[in-house]
């Protein structure tokens, strides 16, 4: 089961824009569009519940098994929010590459997004929330490596870097498999860059096992980590698992949240020098087309900009508009 909440902005106060939420509305496209209006970008959930049972998660019981909205309901509403000047739209699940399983034909998720970027043409930006690299199909592949719309950055469902935790976790994946799918991604499209969630102090976790985790940053080459130090929830197996003392567990987070802070300063100095394109935000932020922050001056949001990044302050790139916004 993937994180429900992935990125950033999936934190914000701005809802999800289900596909039944817009479907029940039968006004045009401006009332669709209100409840974004001061917003950048759009989200859409395709894809609710899940059908695995990872140890950790209490989510499958509340939100019940995966059903998927179809694909001409999703490419439909897509065209609706462009054509009220959305210029990015995400699409957002709790296991979202199980999305169509639950479908007549059971179409993949890499076949949705095909289709959303063929039907959708003016669609300037597609960004995909939280994957789990075991489910990418070649569908989505061939999508990465070959449509620059589809945002290069992919957020991982990873957990664990250690393969005993990752079967206590009942993950799909194993270490070996989630680096080599990094260095797959990387082959068709070298831009890409990848974040993961990290559980820290699983149950039975020791030091060794917890290095896997963070050897994992630099095999995969992960730059926006977040870390959970690992909490029991009730009624679920882990609970009933051996636990880490709670000192450990804060300290096992805290030495990965600096090496996600490491990992992401190399990679905000490693963007000295470019021209990047931004899609504005609010209060003088902007999202680079592989989510880095950047800092940027004050624009209205929801436009695509050049700028030129001169700088950092750790946490942001530090760059000035090179054109004017369109």
């Amino acid at each position: 089961m993937t994180s429900a909440t992935p990125l950033d902005f999936a934190r914000s106060e701005r809802p999800l824009l289900r596909v039944s939420d817009i479907m029940a509305v039968r006004d045009t496209a401006p009332h669709m569009a209100s409840a974004f209006a001061d917003h950048a970008r759009a989200f859409l959930e395709v894809q609710n519940g899940c059908d695995h049972r990872c140890t950790f998660c209490i989510i499958p019981y509340g939100r019940g098994p995966s059903r998927s909205a179809p694909a001409g309901d999703i490419v439909q509403q897509i065209q609706k929010l462009v054509d009220n000047g959305y210029r990015e739209v995400v699409l957002t699940g709790v296991d979202i590459t199980s999305w169509g399983h639950d479908l007549p034909g059971k179409p993949s998720f890499g076949r949705l997004v095909r289709q959303v970027l063929h039907h959708v043409s003016d669609l300037q930006r597609l960004r995909i929330s939280s994957i789990d690299c075991i489910e990418a199909d070649e569908a989505l592949l061939d999508c990465i490596a070959t449509d620059q719309r589809l945002m290069p950055h992919m957020h991982l469902s990873l957990q664990a870097g250690d393969d005993l935790i990752l079967k206590r976790m009942k993950r799909r994946h194993l270490r070996d498999e989630a680096i080599r799918f990094c260095e797959d991604i990387r082959k068709l499209r070298p831009d890409m860059i990848f974040g993961a969630d990290i559980i820290a102090g699983f149950p039975t976790e020791t030091e060794e096992m917890f290095e896997q985790s963070l050897a994992l940053v630099d095999e995969c080459g992960l730059t926006m980590l977040h870390v959970f130090p690992f909490s029991p929830r009730p009624g679920t197996p882990a609970a009933r698992m051996p636990m880490q003392p709670r000192e450990v567990v804060k300290e096992r987070a805290k030495r990965l949240r600096e090496k996600g802070d490491a990992a992401m300063r190399a990679h905000l100095q490693r963007q000295h020098g470019r021209v990047l394109h931004v899609l504005t935000e609010s209060k003088g932020l902007s999202r680079a087309e592989d989510f880095t922050l950047v800092r940027c001056g004050d624009h209205a949001p929801g436009l695509i900009v050049d700028v030129a990044v001169y700088g950092d302050n750790d946490s942001e790139l530090l760059a000035a508009p090179v054109n004017v916004p369109v």
